[in-house]
């Protein structure tokens, strides 16, 4: 019996006053993501695997919880909310042209026993910002990622921006095999300099594309990294990045974010998901970033739909963390009462119920035990962080327990919704 009221290995409940700070974080984070005209989409916890190859979502197959329906399709639960979007999008919005805003709340799953002490099962929030391939775009995402943090309360925190073309265009010009790209985008993913700089020095490559390879070490900074950053390459692919880059910052600065924002050309993924701008938000109190995104222009070609896309997804578990961590406050709403009465009052207690409801009070209504004295129904409020308690002490009057001031007073019930 004991080991069913444990929860299986990755996962726990979340309850409490921790659950109500959480869906207050969610809500303020939608709230701004509605101010930016977003629209809500749900999309199935699980769906064919598919649709989360490797080429197309955020985990590899043994990554993924997999089973099987009756006709013996292979599903799994989702790890990851954009490839669904985008399905979704080459579905219902196939012809649509003009700019196409969603965004998305739920939770995602990782199989994985290696994943750095964090949760299997994680909540994620996010937006996708499709059919815009503009630098205006890509800012106006960063600049919601900016808003949500702040809307939390967060003050410290810093969105690392990189360039995946940049990446691209000294590889081009290297003219390396596929498996030698991968190690060495590999090496960078994982700030492996060492290693790099002893493949580097290996591979027959002119001293040009040598010298910026050895240099991502250093290829992170504010904005004058980025005039350092076209002083070592002359394709036009990496400095178009570098132009598109520059065009991101000065719509941020519009906005007065410019302290918000950093570059990092080594910000780079392992998978064939980014085609363009990445970022990672990042803030003390955990260890990795709370917020990952870029533009991923192929992805929706994959389900039928040509068109560009940007996206953003918080973690929200890691950003709670933070947010506990730094000690912000997140206030809560503990102004639901009790209404305590003897069986005899029953009419008027549920009258009086109702009509505090109609006007928007929170009301639990619990009829009293013989067995349990008002005592007892006062610490239960308490610790459930209620915030006062009516006792029918007539069909006219109620004893009113502040648990904030912990007064005891009586009063008219036609008085309580102005108490």
């Amino acid at each position: 019996m004991e080991k069913l009221l444990h929860t299986p290995e990755g996962v726990r409940d979340i309850y409490d006053n921790e659950c109500k700070k959480k869906l207050k974080i969610l809500h303020k984070m939608h709230h701004v993501l509605s101010l930016y005209s977003y629209n809500d989409i749900e999309t199935p916890t699980f769906e064919f695997f598919d649709i989360f190859n490797q080429d197309k979502g955020s985990a590899t197959s043994n990554e993924m919880y997999k089973f099987f329906d009756r006709e013996n399709n292979t599903l799994v639960l989702r790890p990851d909310i954009t490839p669904s979007i985008a399905r979704c999008a080459a579905k219902y919005y196939h012809d649509e042209e003009l700019p196409i805003r969603l965004c998305y709340q739920g939770n995602t799953f990782f199989n994985t026993h290696n994943h750095q002490g964090k949760l299997n099962e994680i909540t994620q929030l996010g937006a996708e910002l499709i059919n815009d391939d503009s630098s205006a775009a890509d800012a106006e995402v960063i600049a919601t990622v900016i808003d949500c943090f702040l809307a939390v309360g967060l003050k410290e925190f810093q969105i690392e921006i990189g360039e995946v073309d940049f990446f691209k265009g000294i590889l081009e010009e290297a003219e390396l095999d596929k498996n030698t790209v991968d190690t060495v985008r590999d090496y960078i993913h994982n700030r492996n300099f060492f290693g790099l700089e002893s493949l580097i020095k290996e591979l027959d490559l002119n001293e040009e594309v040598k010298k910026v390879l050895l240099s991502f070490d250093q290829l992170f900074g504010g904005y004058e990294m980025l005039e350092n950053a076209r002083t070592l390459v002359t394709n036009a692919v990496s400095l178009e990045a570098i132009r598109r880059l520059e065009k991101v910052y000065k719509a941020l600065s519009y906005s007065g974010y410019e302290k918000y924002i950093s570059f990092d050309f080594s910000l780079l993924s392992r998978y064939e998901y980014y085609t363009g701008i990445m970022f990672r938000g990042y803030t003390y109190g955990t260890g990795d970033a709370v917020v990952k995104g870029g533009r991923y222009n192929n992805l929706l070609s994959q389900y039928g739909k040509d068109a560009p896309a940007i996206g953003f997804a918080f973690y929200i578990d890691d950003l709670m963390m933070a947010i506990s961590r730094q000690k912000i406050e997140v206030p809560i709403d503990n102004s639901d009462s009790i209404i305590l009465y003897d069986i005899e009052k029953q009419k008027t207690a549920i009258r009086l119920a109702n009509h505090l409801r109609r006007s928007g009070r929170k009301v639990e209504l619990i009829r009293k035990s013989r067995k349990k004295e008002i005592r007892d129904y006062a610490a239960y409020g308490k610790k459930n962080h209620f915030s006062g308690m009516f006792y029918l002490t007539s069909d006219t009057t109620v004893d009113v327990y502040d648990f904030v001031s912990e007064e005891i007073s009586g009063a008219l019930i036609e008085d309580i919704e102005f108490c």
